[in-house]
């Protein structure tokens, strides 16, 4: 068997593993576009939501979801399960572990197996982690996470929520945000002027067992944002990282044809060489 035979299998080898990569890129494409396109419909329920809060004044009422002296902090982290993302949940990672640095007292609540991972390699551990997340049940999810945070709150064992999670502030911009979530007054503090503007207002239930309802669907749809816009930072992060591998599979597919056309030449010269030698050696006889 000649050198470009050999050469030949190679060829073929990094040929379809660039197919498999250039396939990857696509879907990945496909799947942030798909996820970017129904970004709005967040927007429009934050906006609805808000309206409610211009009814009541309901920044006057206590719940510690809305405000609290509790003196516990926790940082949740919220990491991607999908492959081929680079470096993005070791900078979420990372961030975390420096606002921790900011308060030693702070503990970690993690989504997602590879955080915990992570966070191990680091040294430091979780108090809660929540794993198996599915792209098409991200509302599940966030129900399952809402319940355990209300109940930390409710209970005194934890005071303030924060949240750190991959941002895909543009398409080409990927950065850890951190962003506060309980208690959420901030959400209350920009009605607070607008709730005075309505001065009969019927009041059926307890100002603060509504207020402790809303503060449920407000911190279930941030949830759900969040982990959606992880979704989406982790769509990113494929499709860049797999631009990335599929310029180098080009290269490399273009070395690998030039090799062949190197060794196929140096079998023809061989043969040549070979014929020539046999036929000296037979006019000599």
């Amino acid at each position: 068997m000649g050198k470009a035979s050999k050469v030949k299998s190679e060829v073929i080898e990094v040929r379809d593993l660039n197919d498999v990569i250039q396939v990857l890129k696509d879907v990945a494409d496909m799947r942030y576009f798909a996820l970017s396109t129904q970004k709005d419909h967040f927007l429009r329920f934050n906006e609805s939501f808000a309206d409610f809060f211009r009814l009541i004044a309901f920044s006057k009422v206590r719940h510690p979801l809305v405000s609290n002296d509790y003196p516990g902090i926790a940082y949740l982290v919220v990491t991607t399960e999908q492959g081929f993302v680079g470096d993005l949940n070791t900078k979420v990672v990372t961030r975390a572990i420096q606002e921790k640095e900011k308060n030693p007292n702070a503990v970690f609540i993690t989504i997602g197996r590879r955080g915990v991972a992570k966070f191990e390699q680091f040294g430091y551990k979780s108090i809660k982690t929540f794993e198996d997340i599915d792209d098409q049940k991200h509302y599940e999810f966030a129900l399952k996470v809402k319940d355990y945070l209300v109940e930390q709150i409710t209970t005194g064992k934890i005071g303030k929520i924060s949240v750190i999670y991959p941002w895909p502030k543009e398409f080409g911009v990927i950065k850890p945000r951190m962003i506060r979530l309980l208690p959420c007054e901030h959400v209350l503090r920009k009605q607070a002027q607008l709730a005075e503007t309505f001065k009969y207002v019927i009041e059926e239930s307890d100002p603060v067992d509504m207020i402790g309802y809303m503060a449920n669907i407000w911190l279930t749809s941030r949830l759900y944002e969040i982990l959606y816009d992880t979704a989406l930072a982790a769509a990113a992060a494929q499709t860049q990282q797999l631009d990335n591998s599929a310029t180098k599979m080009k290269k490399e597919v273009q070395m690998v044809r030039l090799k062949y056309r190197k060794a196929k030449r140096s079998d023809i010269d061989k043969s040549l060489r070979e014929v020539f030698s046999a036929k000296m050696m037979a006019a000599a006889k």
